[in-house]
């Protein structure tokens, strides 16, 4: 009987952190918005036009065309959310690292390593807090090429119900 404790905590364990994600994205935050920004770091418009798309057939959200009109902002990459996203009073976007903040510059996108994943974040605009975030593998014949945002999208949108 003893050697199924260390199964049972870990089933347990894991049941948990389903529950702590799904209480997440029924957070208050992202349940009072209204409005949201959708950032596409991906560099794939079309993944950017087919998350787009998934949004406004959910119709959760109305979308803006200014983060600094959004309740929140839904940001897509290829890499985690690492925080430290600020709206600047210009509109530019950029990152806070010990109190600096730093205004975005162009990204060179052929820089980064092949993407395998992609990543949709809820942030609150105005404290740079992620409040939501998934991952989902990008691409493939069982994927959809241009899918995984609207993937994401689905995720949030089935964790919100």
């Amino acid at each position: 009987m003893w050697r199924f404790i260390p199964f049972v905590v870990v089933v347990l364990v894991a049941a948990g952190s389903v529950w702590a994600q799904k209480d997440v994205a029924k957070s208050p935050k992202i349940a009072a918005a209204k409005t949201v920004y959708f950032d596409n770091r991906t560099a794939d418009d079309a993944v950017g036009a087919a998350t787009v798309a998934k949004l406004k057939k959910w119709g959760r959200f109305q979308l803006t065309t200014s983060a600094q009109k959004a309740d929140l902002v839904f940001l897509l990459t290829a890499d985690p959310y690492k925080g430290g996203y600020v709206l600047l009073a210009d509109g530019s976007t950029g990152t806070v690292e010990d109190g600096h903040v730093e205004k975005s510059e162009v990204p060179n996108w052929n820089m980064q390593a092949p993407v395998r994943d992609a990543y949709l974040s809820v942030i609150d605009p105005k404290t740079g807090v992620c409040l939501w975030s998934a991952s989902h593998i990008w691409g493939g014949a069982l994927t959809g090429k241009n899918s995984v945002g609207a993937r994401l999208v689905g995720e949030l949108e089935k964790e919100m119900k």
